[in-house]
C-alpha cells in the first residue's frame, strides 16, 4: 500500500467522523427534520460518504471519534458546516449550543476562543450583523 492511499484512507476517516459529528448535532434536539436531511445528505455527498456508510452513521453517530485539526482554517471550515445544520431550522437551541462547544474544543480551540467564535458566529448565522460588519464583508467580497 502506498503512502497516498494511507493519506487518502485517512483523510475519509477524518470525514467520516466529522460527517458523524454533524449527524450527532442534527439530532440533538430530537428526530432529524427534512431540512436538516436534506444538509445531511450534501454534507455526505461533500465529504465522500458512501450510502451504506451514511447509513451506518445515521444508525449509531456516537461510534465514530471526533478528529482535531492543526489548521484554523480546517477547524473553521468544519464549524461552519456544523453551523448550517443547526440553523437548518433557523434556531439555535441550548442543548445545540453546548454541543457546539464540547465540539469546538474537541477540534482544538480552547475554551474561550470557543466562547467567541461561537457566540459571534450565532450572531452572524442568526441574521444579527452590525452595520459596519455587513459593510465590511460586502467590501471584502470586492477585494
Amino acid at each position: 500500500m502506498s503512502f497516498s492511499d494511507l493519506f487518502g484512507s485517512g483523510e475519509h476517516l477524518r470525514n467520516l467522523s466529522h460527517f458523524a459529528s454533524i449527524v450527532n448535532l442534527a439530532a440533538v434536539d430530537g428526530d432529524i427534520n427534512k431540512d436538516e436531511e436534506l444538509l445531511l445528505k450534501r454534507f455526505a455527498r461533500k465529504l465522500d460518504i458512501s450510502e451504506d456508510e451514511y447509513a451506518k452513521v445515521l444508525e449509531n453517530p456516537k461510534s465514530f471519534p471526533l478528529s482535531s485539526y492543526n489548521s484554523i482554517e480546517r477547524r473553521l471550515e468544519r464549524l461552519h458546516d456544523l453551523f448550517r445544520i443547526i440553523f437548518a431550522d433557523h434556531i439555535i437551541d441550548e442543548e445545540e449550543t453546548e454541543l457546539i462547544k464540547k465540539y469546538a474544543i474537541g477540534l482544538g480551540f480552547s475554551s474561550q476562543a470557543s466562547e467567541g467564535i461561537i457566540e459571534r458566529s450565532i450572531q452572524i448565522f442568526s441574521g444579527q450583523l452590525s452595520f459596519d460588519d455587513y459593510r465590511y464583508l460586502l467590501e471584502k467580497e470586492n477585494d
